[in-house]
């Protein structure tokens, strides 16, 4: 029997083809995963009083997304998207249900519940469950519009918390199958926002192949490995960074670390990788969070964070 001889195009096609494209966050799972995550990645570490405040408000989000009800867009509306290549439930100007602020309340008031809590962050909370809801709604504005300069560093993350839950309430509904990538495939195909990090998956049907993570809402989407998720650099301009490589007498030793740095020359800039195959437990946004000392080390050889973290958020300069 003839065979068919295939091009490297067409090879790639192919592969692009069987590999599955889009990861639909798990609505049951998603916030009580990452809550166990963060407590466990607390334990022994220089920030674990607040991986555990973050533990605390992914619990509040796993109670609160339970009931959690928003539309999704109408056929017409997801159509007009696809057709143009853009996200069907955009981070800055999809309609935001105003039960996005009550999910905020209870956040709040989980957090108020704890022992100990310290005093600056009890005036926070004390402050956004007196917030008026325009004075809410202006900072949703600004953080899902990345007006960076106009981040209140403080509160971010309990807001965002609240809008991770409207979104994956969303996201969490549609089927992986029906997702088209978007022009940028830098940026999430269901809401248009910039990754957190990627994970490479050890478990089939994923095996082997790295998605990159919504920062918003949890979508996961494929991106072929060794490549810059911010300028889409490919081959030598692309490099591994760990603390274990760093800190090895050999640096031509095999790295095991699940948590590593991937750099790009072209753009200098960097976004953390993890391997599911040398830890089962890893979490985009609880593993970033909680490797802090790799983005200093980063920092130091001169790259620059390509997105930041939901939970942590820079003070703007004045």
């Amino acid at each position: 029997m003839a065979q068919r001889i295939l091009e490297p195009g067409q090879i790639e096609t192919l592969a692009q083809r069987s590999i599955p494209r889009v990861r639909i966050p798990d609505r049951a799972q998603l916030f009580a995963q990452r809550g166990a995550r963060l407590r466990a990645l607390a334990q022994g570490s220089s920030i674990g009083d607040y991986l555990s405040l973050c533990a605390i408000l992914a619990d509040a989000q796993h109670a609160a997304l339970a009931d959690f009800s928003a539309d999704l867009p109408s056929a017409a509306q997801i159509e007009t998207a696809q057709t143009h290549r853009m996200p069907p439930i955009p981070a800055a100007s999809w309609p935001r249900t105003p039960q996005w602020r009550a999910t905020l309340q209870a956040i709040c008031i989980a957090v108020a519940l704890q022992p100990r809590l310290p005093d600056e962050v009890a005036r926070l909370v004390t402050h956004l469950r007196a917030a008026a809801p325009d004075e809410l709604e202006t900072q949703a504005d600004i953080l899902l519009g990345t007006r960076a300069s106009e981040i209140d560093a403080a509160v971010a993350p309990f807001l965002m918390a609240a809008l991770q839950v409207h979104w994956v309430a969303l996201s969490s509904r549609f089927v992986a199958d029906a997702v088209q990538p978007l022009d940028v495939p830098g940026l999430c195909p269901l809401c248009g926002s910039l990754p957190v990090a990627s994970i490479v998956y050890a478990k089939t049907p994923y095996q082997g192949y790295r998605y990159l993570h919504c920062a918003l809402c949890a979508c996961e989407w494929h991106m072929v490995r060794v490549q810059c998720s911010q300028c889409g650099a490919v081959g030598k301009d692309i490099a591994y960074h760990s603390l274990a490589s760093a800190s090895a007498a050999d640096a031509a030793a095999p790295d095991s670390a699940a948590v590593r740095a991937e750099t790009c020359e072209q753009c200098h800039s960097y976004r953390k990788i993890f391997y599911q195959e040398k830890d089962p437990a890893v979490d985009a946004v609880a593993d970033d969070l909680a490797s802090l000392a790799l983005d200093l080390l980063l920092g130091e050889r001169g790259y620059a964070r390509a997105s930041g973290n939901p939970f942590l958020w820079q003070a703007a300069e004045r």
